[in-house]
């Protein structure tokens, strides 16, 4: 069963991040709120924790995991950018944005999407993810936690705890919550840009 965590949603107990950082660098699955409805998330490389996230939300693999990072200044280490690319993203950097990009080497292998060799990347603008993101001192390997035959991420922490407790290390709760996946924005060809979900961000930046 997950270990529950329960934080202040404006001053989060650095008690529990750091709790919550080791359960993660341990090798555990946690649920933790964003701007976007709850994620998954798990350490960097962490290939039993990726497949655990396949598992709960039935996908296959042509999904695009994300990197979820601190700041922006994190993504050029796991992703390619050209100068036009770079000032799209950090305009839009932090929020509700995925974005996806052709990966460096430096991107763990097992999270990248097979054919194209292609990340999610985004920076959260809530207060928990970032300050479990800066507890934790490197990205996570996530997902937005949907559930098969869902079109919306689940929002509330106690029923991730009550649903998924038994699949999960751990779920941080600090009772607020964003209602709508992110905005996802293919980035990964040369020059376009392709709008693959629209969700909480506005798309209007990046509609050709």
């Amino acid at each position: 069963m997950a270990r529950y965590f329960d934080v202040h949603p404006d001053n989060p107990q650095q008690r529990a991040l750091t709790q919550v950082a080791e359960i993660i660098t341990g090798g555990g699955l946690v649920a933790y709120p964003t701007d976007s409805g709850y994620a998954l998330g798990c350490r960097l490389g962490n290939r039993e924790g990726l497949e655990r996230i396949r598992s709960i939300r039935k996908l296959g693999d042509k999904h695009h995991f994300t990197l979820v990072c601190s700041e922006f200044a994190q993504l050029g280490q796991y992703v390619q950018m050209d100068n036009d690319v770079f000032r799209a993203v950090k305009a839009a950097t932090p929020g509700a944005y995925t974005f996806i990009l052709r990966a460096t080497r430096d991107a763990p292998k097992v999270m990248l999407q097979p054919k194209k060799k292609t990340v999610g990347v985004r920076v959260p603008t809530h207060t928990t993810a970032l300050a479990l993101l800066t507890t934790l001192g490197e990205p996570l390997m996530s997902t937005t936690l949907i559930l098969p035959g869902e079109e919306h991420p689940m929002t509330d922490g106690w029923q991730v705890n009550d649903e998924l407790g038994n699949l999960l290390d751990a779920v941080l709760d600090s009772g607020d919550c964003g209602l709508e996946p992110t905005t996802i924005v293919d980035l990964s060809e040369d020059g376009e840009m392709e709008i693959t979900r629209y969700g909480a961000g506005d798309p209007t930046p990046f509609e050709e």
